[in-house]
């Protein structure tokens, strides 16, 4: 999966598209020092979204913006392979 582009909401939220995704907005969320996915604006015409389909947007958008290692030491962070 791929950012294929994001900006900056009112509030300081985060609006992201993926390419997996193309036709849905992911709403990000600051906490923190990172950010999570808020809500997912889906779009019929895209694949149903996973569980692990939204932490690699997470993975994929803190290490966009530099945001990756709060995002890594939170709390409940499953310390696995990669």
């Amino acid at each position: 999966m791929k950012l294929t582009k994001w900006s900056y909401t009112k509030r300081y939220n985060i609006k992201a598209q993926f390419d997996m995704f193309p036709n849905s907005v992911v709403v990000f969320r600051q906490i923190k020092d990172y950010y999570f996915v808020y809500t997912v604006n889906w779009d019929l015409s895209d694949p149903v979204v996973s569980k692990s389909a939204l932490e690699e947007m997470e993975l994929l958008l803190n290490s966009e913006l530099g945001t990756l290692d709060g995002y890594r030491h939170r709390m409940g962070f499953k310390h696995g392979p990669g």
